[in-house]
């Protein structure tokens, strides 16, 4: 028990890192902040780019499994429904968030797209790993003939930064599955992929052992791939489309851009999960348990900070600033997670959700 606490204590640790990760990202792009500066630093942050949060939704998946695992073994079609429309629950309030923020000008917004990875996730509970796998498969694959037959700019401003047309039924339905920030084709396979990484028996060392080293091979095998075809290309289709094929950027979300991200994912999680085992390290770790057992409390609270630095004028900053204040809202947040838990268990945006899920069971 005391070992499958650390590991929960991991995933804790792993969803601060992305939290961490996500701010960086955020704050860089909407301050505006240049990539003039050390090229060691505008390749740490542009590595970053669609990778924390792909960590986020992989613990989502594993949540799930973890949540549902005896529903999963028990076959119960009771316990079954129970289980989905507690995750739907949780999805309408995510969801209500993210338009909330939405409204309030945060058009990066994930909440909103995290609602509908959960309700596609609530199907395959029962499922077995092959299942989980092939559709996996079947989606990314899916995805991208997406990209080569769809036009991925529609709806996008010249600047790529504002979904112009994200309030209307086809804006919001094309955003939503295919070119959003974070649509479903194929961000959704994260969530899968999370859902089968809890089944792992991650309480083996050795399969934690092999696991890490497939990703760190897949991951450098990727990134070289993906440099390589990108420069062996461009002198025949033009620079651009190589990269829009094969670069691992998250926009557009192609099969680099997923292999690769899901590599560092498995990695950061694996990492946390390790440095959660060791009492060397567990007094160190607590602050960073606290923050990302807060993680959709400081997702708002980050939005509220930059609003604020626009309202005080901090709209284009260096890529230096951008990520100073990045690690100033993060210890803060840190700060605010360890005071808050000595008195509560929940932060106060999980509290809320956790509340009106009941107010629904009592209405039902």
């Amino acid at each position: 028990m005391h070992n499958q606490m650390n590991r929960i204590y991991g995933f804790d640790t792993a969803r601060a890192v992305a939290i961490l990760g996500m701010v960086i990202v955020n704050y860089k792009i909407a301050l505006n902040a240049t990539e003039e500066g050390d090229a060691w630093l505008v390749y740490f942050t542009t590595l970053l780019e669609g990778r924390a949060s792909a960590v986020f939704v992989i613990l989502a998946g594993i949540g799930i499994t973890l949540m549902t695992r005896k529903v999963r073994l028990s076959q119960d079609d009771v316990s079954l429904k129970s289980a989905r429309i507690q995750i739907w629950k949780r999805s309408l309030f995510l969801l209500g968030l993210g338009m909330l923020l939405l409204l309030c000008g945060w058009r990066a917004d994930i909440l909103h797209y995290y609602a509908f990875y959960l309700v596609v996730g609530s199907f395959f509970i029962e499922k077995s790993s092959r299942v989980l796998v092939w559709t996996l498969c079947a989606i990314l694959g899916i995805s991208q003939i997406l990209l080569l037959v769809l036009d991925y700019t529609w709806g996008w401003d010249a600047s790529f930064q504002n979904f112009e047309a994200f309030w209307t039924a086809t804006g919001f339905i094309s955003n939503l599955l295919f070119n959003g920030y974070h649509p479903i084709f194929p961000w959704v396979c994260f969530l899968l992929l999370g859902m089968w990484l809890g089944r792992v028996d991650l309480k083996d060392t050795l399969i934690r052992k092999k696991l890490a080293i497939g990703a760190l091979i897949g991951f450098v095998l990727v990134e070289f791939c993906s440099a390589l075809l990108i420069y062996f290309s461009s002198p025949v289709i033009g620079l651009e489309i190589a990269q829009y094929l094969f670069q691992t950027k998250p926009m557009p979300p192609n099969l680099f851009y997923m292999l690769s991200s899901s590599c560092t994912a498995i990695l950061t999680i694996l990492g946390c999960i390790y440095l959660s085992e060791r009492s060397t390290f567990q007094n160190w770790l607590s602050p960073w348990v606290y923050t990302g057992q807060l993680a959709l409390t400081h997702y708002v609270g980050h939005f509220l900070l930059l609003t604020i630095l626009y309202l005080v004028g901090y709209s284009d900053v260096t890529l230096w600033i951008a990520v100073l204040i990045s690690f100033l809202f993060f210890l803060g947040a840190m700060l605010f997670s360890s005071i808050w838990r000595r008195f509560y268990k929940r932060g106060p945006i999980e509290f809320m959700m956790r509340k009106m899920s009941s107010v629904i069971d009592k209405e039902q």
